[in-house]
């Protein structure tokens, strides 16, 4: 009987080990993208944020609302981890009702080859957008009119750094190569903000953003926050 209680119990201990190295085997072979601690990281200083920049909230919100007609947030659907539509808010920088076939148009020419070569080698700065405003031109040139999407981040439907939130229609023209993007959180920055913003070709932007999800860790995530700022104040507009 002692020898079978012993035996019994050699082999709850073997099965707790085992249980306790096939979780912490899952854990390291989780993607930082995937993990709890990014999750942490995103809502503490998205949060924290938020009551530091509250004041240039309130200010952008102002401005915003006497610049023309229409609500101070601008919502937009755009395609999250895993291709679900989530709805990102931004500052509204355009005349409401402005027509966005001109936007589209380009888009499209930048990701067909052979259709436009001078779309597809230049970025959206080219693209002289009539719907934005004069106040909105300010708030994309310093990246202001993003402030919102802290509450994304808040809310866990973004990161703070990630890859570029696509628009549903921008999907269509993705390559099967580029719909990595989709294993991680679109993120309010990312490597495609400190190389050039707007001023990137789209399929580089694309490139770099399967580089981030190739290569994604707590440090790259730290290299890129620290380079954000300098990345907005010397850059063009955002996209």
């Amino acid at each position: 009987m002692f020898r079978s209680e012993s035996a019994d119990k050699v082999r709850t201990s073997g099965s707790g080990r085992s249980a306790t190295v096939r979780r912490e085997q899952a854990s390291a072979a989780r993607p930082y993208g995937s993990s709890g601690v990014k999750r942490v990281i995103d809502v503490t200083l998205g949060m924290v944020a938020l009551a530091l920049l509250s004041p240039v909230f309130v200010l952008v919100a102002i401005a915003v609302r006497f610049s023309s007609k229409g609500p101070v947030l601008f919502r937009q659907e755009r395609v999250g981890r895993g291709q679900r539509p989530f709805t990102m808010f931004k500052f509204r920088t355009m005349y409401v009702g402005g027509d966005d076939s001109e936007h589209r148009a380009y888009v499209r020419a930048m990701l067909t080859p052979g259709e436009d070569f001078e779309a597809a080698e230049s970025g959206l700065h080219k693209l002289v957008d009539a719907r934005v405003t004069s106040v909105g031109r300010v708030l994309r040139r310093m990246s202001l009119d993003e402030l919102p999407q802290l509450l994304n981040v808040v809310a866990g439907s973004m990161s703070l750094v990630g890859p570029r939130p696509v628009l549903p229609w921008e999907v269509e023209l993705l390559d099967e190569v580029d719909h990595v993007r989709f294993e991680v959180k679109p993120g309010m920055t990312g490597l495609w903000q400190v190389s050039g913003r707007s001023r990137l070709p789209m399929s580089q932007a694309f490139q770099l953003d399967r580089e981030y999800v190739a290569q994604q860790s707590f440090l790259l995530d730290l290299k890129i926050l620290l380079k954000t700022l300098p990345a907005v104040l010397f850059a063009g507009d955002a996209a």
